[in-house]
């Protein structure tokens, strides 16, 4: 979808990110309905508008031609620096990706982290990072596709 413009949310957008929010936290519902509720948000508009606030914490959302919101991109600063055994790099991770369910398979997920990729180069990161459910094995093949690998793994035993 070359007709796309990414940007940094702003409050106007919060209805929208809403929406998008549940879209996503359904998917996880589905696939772990033990630790996820169904129709839920992990965030309220009021903690939403201050992340929106927050640079640290910048979220990008795609837009197209009828400024319509197709997709986000939560992003959180990780500074490494003062760990007595990290090296001090900063990270800029990923905490939350959603492309809208009617928007998908059109790459707007792929130009969102595109445009992640060049602010955090633009920024001095060294690296990009996200964590991703086992139980979406469609959003860990989509990350492959971008590029990215694994480099640790989350591990659980249910009791």
């Amino acid at each position: 979808m070359s007709n796309l413009t990414i940007r940094h949310a702003n409050a106007g957008d919060i209805d929208a990110i809403m929406e998008l929010l549940r879209q996503v936290n359904d998917v996880h519902a589905h696939g772990r309905p033990d630790l996820f509720i169904e129709g839920k948000t992990k965030y309220t508009p009021t903690e939403l508008a201050q992340i929106i606030a927050d640079d640290s914490r910048p979220i990008f959302v795609a837009t197209d031609t009828d400024s319509t919101l197709l997709g986000y991109a939560f992003c959180m600063d990780e500074n490494h620096a003062g760990a007595n055994n990290l090296q001090p790099v900063r990270t800029l991770y990923i905490d939350d990706i959603c492309v809208d369910e009617r928007a998908r398979g059109k790459h707007v997920g792929t130009e969102l982290y595109d445009h992640v990729l060049d602010y955090a180069r633009a920024h001095g990161y060294h690296n990009v990072t996200l964590n991703a459910w086992a139980a979406n094995p469609a959003a860990v093949k989509f990350y492959e596709s971008l590029g990215m690998s694994v480099y640790r793994y989350g591990m659980e035993q249910i009791l």
